[in-house]
Parts: C-alpha cells; sequence; structure tokens
C-alpha cells in the first residue's frame, strides 16, 4: 500500500469515526496507543518520514496544536520546525523574483548620464525632479549612483571665496534661545574669519534691521570694517541694514537660496 493511499484512508476512518461512540473511541485509542509503545521498542530509534508524511503531521498541528501532546515518535520541536520551513518554503515562491532592489534598464541609466553630462551643473534632485516629468520612476539615489562623476567647470565656487578672502571676511548669524518662561530670544554672533575671533555677540527679543545695523556699527569702526560680510537670507536684514552697511564700506554678500551648507562651511 503505498503513503498516499495510507493517509487517505486514515482521513476517511477519521471522517467516519463522528458516528462512532465514545466508548468505542477510546477502546481503539487505548489498542493503539499500546501497539505504538510495542513498535517504539522494536522500531529504530530515528524514523524516516516522507514529504506526504511530514505535510500531514503539520496540517494537523496547523488545525489542531494540541496534537503535539499524543506525538510518541517524533519530538513536538520537530514538527514546528517543520512548519516554519514550510512557510519559508511558500513566502520564498509567492515573492517569486530575486531579492534586492530592482534592476535599472540600461536605457535609464545611459539617459542619467547623458543629462548629467551635459548639464554638469545639476545635482541629483534637479535631475531627479526631470524624469519624474518624463514619467521615469526612479530614486535620488539611484540617479547619483549613475551620475556622471566628472569634474565641475572650473571657476569661483564658494570655497574657493572663502579661501581666498578668509582676512577680509566676517559672518553674521542669528539663531534663537528659549527661554524657561517660554520666551523665545535671538542670540547674534559675528565671527572673523582670519583668526576665528569672535567679535561680538548681543541678544535681543525683537531682531529689527535697525538693531542689526546698529551691532554692526558698534563691532566695527570706519577704518577697521571688514570687506565681506556673509550672512543668511533671513529677512530680519531689511533696506535699514543692508544701507549701513554698503555706507561703511562693507560688501554684503548673503548665501544661495537653498544653501544652508554655505553657511556652515563659513562657520567651520
Amino acid at each position: 500500500m503505498s503513503v498516499t493511499v495510507a493517509i487517505l484512508r486514515l482521513l476517511f476512518v477519521a471522517f467516519l469515526a463522528r458516528w462512532r461512540s465514545r466508548f468505542e473511541l477510546e477502546i481503539e485509542n487505548l489498542v493503539l496507543r499500546h501497539q505504538l509503545n510495542v513498535l517504539r521498542r522494536t522500531a529504530p530509534k530515528r524514523v524516516r518520514l516522507n514529504s506526504s508524511e511530514r505535510i500531514l503531521f503539520v496540517w494537523l498541528y496547523r488545525f489542531c496544536p494540541s496534537v503535539l501532546r499524543a506525538v510518541s515518535i517524533l519530538t513536538p520541536e520537530t514538527i514546528i520546525r517543520w512548519h516554519r520551513q514550510g512557510w519559508r518554503a511558500y513566502w520564498r515562491w509567492k515573492s517569486h523574483g530575486k531579492p534586492g532592489r530592482p534592476k535599472i534598464e540600461k536605457d535609464v541609466r545611459e539617459l542619467v548620464r547623458e543629462i548629467s553630462l551635459a548639464n554638469p551643473l545639476w545635482g541629483a534632485p534637479r535631475i531627479h525632479g526631470e524624469l519624474l516629468k518624463l514619467g521615469i520612476e526612479i530614486a535620488q539615489s539611484t540617479v547619483s549612483k549613475y551620475m556622471s562623476k566628472g569634474r565641475r567647470p572650473s571657476g569661483l565656487v564658494w570655497w574657493t571665496f572663502l579661501r581666498n578672502h578668509a582676512d577680509g571676511i566676517v559672518s553674521i548669524d542669528l539663531f534663537v534661545v528659549p527661554t524657561i518662561t517660554f520666551k523665545l530670544l535671538f542670540g547674534l554672533i559675528i565671527l572673523q574669519h582670519n583668526r576665528r575671533q569672535l567679535v561680538s555677540f548681543a541678544v535681543t527679543s525683537h531682531p529689527a534691521a535697525e538693531w542689526l545695523a546698529c551691532q554692526i556699527f558698534e563691532a566695527f569702526s570706519w577704518n577697521s570694517a571688514p570687506r565681506y560680510l556673509i550672512r543668511d537670507r533671513d529677512r530680519s536684514y531689511g533696506q535699514v541694514y543692508k544701507r549701513s552697511v554698503q555706507s561703511m564700506g562693507i560688501r554684503d554678500r548673503p548665501i544661495a537660496p537653498r544653501s544652508p551648507w554655505q553657511m556652515s562651511m563659513s562657520n567651520d
């Protein structure tokens, strides 16, 4: 008798047992347990089961976990391990595809490289946006990976400006300080680049343009004014501030829009 036929016969007998009396089932269960004890003494210690028999044990455990108490020829840990292996195999089959990120097509990779070569000033965010307009769904990190790594066009970049004019550059920056009474104070720092010297420090609750201009007047005399003054694009630096700085012969140099890294470079 094949294993499949034996399993089907077992299921058929279990189905017919629903119409049998409880006493008959208990007697039959006792006889089967006695036979099982006899076989355990005479059979080898390790029982070899095929795939169909393993599936039957896993299926019974799936619908009734308490069957582990009735297992004699196997350990409960073995059935639980088969159950986990079956779930891993099921999800491996369901996922089908290979693990990892999807492969980028060659045409898209070449397009990213051509755009980066034709527009050397464009970064990954700009190229990513242009690709999205064309309906190409791709991550910004992937765009950065396949961009051309060639050198940017030579010219006066921000770091070159800071390095060449360090002796005549002063940075000014506002920052917020919360107090213990939940009020906000604004601190102002004026830093000289050549010796990393703190020129001035002040605090106010209303950083108006007039107050900022007054701080510049107090920090520098007319003869010691720096050549360049670097700041961010905060709206507190109004027209009064700009006219005051210009009257002292200082060139106002705000950083580029949406480029906070320029301010951090100037303060490093």
